[in-house]
């Protein structure tokens, strides 16, 4: 056991992500360890991203941050950084448990292993990228919304992408599991649940069971006030799906649509599946039926290889004309192993900076747009905690909001927006 050892775990980029490392600090908690938000702790848990070469070096700088922080704690590495890192490099840094992805459920027998034994040996589990890995969340730990992961992997296969060869291919969880999970944390007292998945739209494909029927099961369950998703691919939402958002009664009015581009011959190059057009109807559609208050946020790249300053004004073009909201913004990648590393035309790294701030600036813009939709109006918010001396919380379409006069915690209010400053509401009680 791990009764009263001290654990930190800390993860880096997406959403899925963010879920195992909730599921890790269920599992850890389960067996009597106590989660801590910082040092000192006797063993952390790093959930590392590698989708750019600034991820890599991010989950570098926190691998060795952690290290000098606590010389003699144990120290575990999972996630796409660790997939794909080089055991020397890995044990050089101080290392002691380097486990790749679909191996995450097995960290707490190392580290307590570690734990039990005088000799310590460096622990790898990476073996195979098959398979569901069996990590399961009873409460959230560190958010008051659950996250739960149910699906892993990719077989799609952008051009620029390292994930499928570090996350493996599509793989579903089944949806009996997600439906215990989800009750289990409704159960501790959560109100929220985002799904999570590295290529959510392919759940259910390798499967036989449905997306939609998911969302129609879990829009059942007793005490969910709020079911939202994570990031969904535009070209996996079919009618199916849509009629099941439509008739929720508690799916959030946001959607994470990733764009990367609205050139079609870059998309085309990249891809993608989908052209500038398909986005556009889309998110049309999507609004016809969900209602005009739909908040789309959406990923965009910019100088992937070949692209032009017009095939890039496109890209700002299709932002403004699908009335986005949140961009999130970055600068291609050069991923060795990937198509798009050969290609011609690599963009250099002055030209890639100043698009990414022209993004950086749209972007602003565009979520400011957004929020200042709903001043003046009542809007739901569900508070999570508190941001300089205001409760703070998000509305149902992921708009920020921040409250003065109250310090409310896991409650949700009906409060009236008054100003909006950088895409944050604000309002008074």
């Amino acid at each position: 056991m791990l009764t009263g050892r001290r654990i930190l775990i800390q993860a880096l980029g997406c959403r899925t992500n963010l879920a195992e490392a909730e599921a890790l600090a269920s599992a850890f908690v389960r067996r009597g360890a106590v989660v801590v938000e910082s040092a000192p702790f006797d063993a952390a848990v790093v959930v590392t991203c590698s989708v750019t070469a600034m991820a890599d070096r991010k989950s570098r700088q926190l691998i060795n941050r952690l290290r000098r922080a606590s010389p003699g704690a144990c120290l575990a590495v999972c996630g796409c950084w660790a997939q794909g890192a080089d055991e020397e490099t890995a044990r050089a840094m101080g290392v002691d448990v380097l486990a790749g992805n679909r191996h995450k459920s097995e960290i707490p027998d190392a580290v307590e292993k570690f734990f039990n034994e005088s000799d310590r040996q460096f622990a790898l589990l990476r073996e195979g990228l098959t398979g569901w890995d069996g990590l399961q969340l009873d409460a959230p730990v560190h958010h008051s919304r659950a996250f739960i992961k149910i699906q892993d992997g990719c077989s799609h296969g952008c051009t620029y992408c390292i994930v499928p060869s570090l996350r493996g291919p599509s793989v579903s969880r089944p949806c009996a599991d997600i439906l215990e999970e989800a009750q289990r944390c409704l159960a501790s007292g959560c109100m929220e649940i985002v799904l999570t998945g590295v290529h959510l739209g392919l759940f259910g494909r390798d499967s036989g069971e449905s997306f939609a029927q998911l969302v129609r099961r879990l829009s059942d369950l007793d005490g969910l006030m709020r079911l939202r998703f994570g990031s969904l691919e535009p070209f996996c939402i079919d009618d199916d799906l849509l009629d099941a958002l439509a008739s929720s009664h508690c799916f959030c009015r946001h959607l994470h649509l990733p764009l990367q581009s609205g050139d079609d011959d870059v998309l085309r190059r990249m891809g993608r599946g989908h052209t500038a057009e398909d986005y556009i109807s889309l998110v049309r559609r999507l609004r016809a039926a969900l209602g005009d208050d739909l908040h789309v946020s959406t990923d965009v790249m910019c100088a992937f290889p070949g692209e032009s300053e017009r095939a890039f004004d496109n890209t700002l073009s299709v932002l403004r004309a699908a009335r986005i909201g949140r961009v999130h913004g970055f600068r291609y990648s050069q991923r060795a192993g990937t198509p798009a590393a050969s290609m011609p035309n690599q963009i250099d790294s002055a030209a890639a900076e100043r698009r990414a701030e022209r993004l950086q600036i749209v972007g602003r813009e565009l979520l400011s747009a957004e929020a200042r939709r709903w001043v003046g109006r009542d809007v739901s918010v569900l508070f999570e905690g508190e941001m300089r001396g205001r409760a703070q919380g998000y509305t149902p379409q992921y708009i920020e909001f921040r409250l003065k006069g109250a310090k409310v915690y896991r409650e949700e209010r009906s409060v009236t927006a008054v100003s909006e400053k950088d895409g944050v509401l604000f309002g008074n009680l």
